[in-house]
């Protein structure tokens, strides 16, 4: 149950390795491992590992290599226990994080029906503002008062305008001709 070769080379710092249990199961589905078994190195995912496996084993069975089929069956069952703890695990963290979600959702819908009410209540507020009701708004006292003449209600007459001079028109006989005679 060994992680191919491949994958740790490809790890920048060739010798640093991760020892975080939940990180690793998280991707042992898509992992490619090379399984040492009875006959040779066997290369894939826990899947067809497990299917390469089932296969050898129904093969030894039909041959009537016992032995053989109970090892084939063995290391099929390793492969497919890793797998099941594998989706058991990415199965609670997808149904962790739609709860963290519906969580969130639900978070949000409270928040915007809060502000829904607030705006409500602005409004509410602006328009007794805005048009108070008259039975209850208080009455302004009406005074009456004699109107005295001041110079700023009575502008100044308007001056007449002088008339314009104008010049002579000047006749026909009098301006110069541009014909020559």
């Amino acid at each position: 149950m060994r992680p191919s070769n491949k994958s740790r080379s490809r790890n920048k710092g060739g010798n640093r390795r991760q020892n975080n249990n939940s990180n690793s199961n998280a991707n042992i589905v898509n992992r490619v491992f090379d399984s040492a078994g009875p006959e040779g190195k066997v290369r894939g995912t826990p899947q067809q590992i497990v299917e390469k496996y089932s296969q050898l084993a129904r093969d030894a069975q039909l041959s009537g290599d016992r032995v053989a089929a109970e090892s084939f069956m063995q290391h099929s069952e390793h492969y497919s226990r890793m797998l099941a703890v594998a989706q058991r695990e990415q199965a609670e963290k997808q149904a962790e994080h739609a709860a963290r979600q519906a969580e969130q959702a639900e978070r949000q819908a409270e928040q915007q029906r809060q502000r829904n009410e607030q705006r409500a209540q602005q409004q509410q507020q602006n328009t007794v503002e805005q048009d108070p009701d008259p039975v209850d708004a208080p009455q302004p006292e009406v005074v009456l008062a004699q109107v005295v003449e001041t110079p700023e209600n009575n502008p100044a007459p308007k001056r007449k305008s002088r008339p314009r001079t104008r010049k002579p028109a000047v006749s026909a006989e009098e301006a110069p001709s541009s014909v020559a005679e």
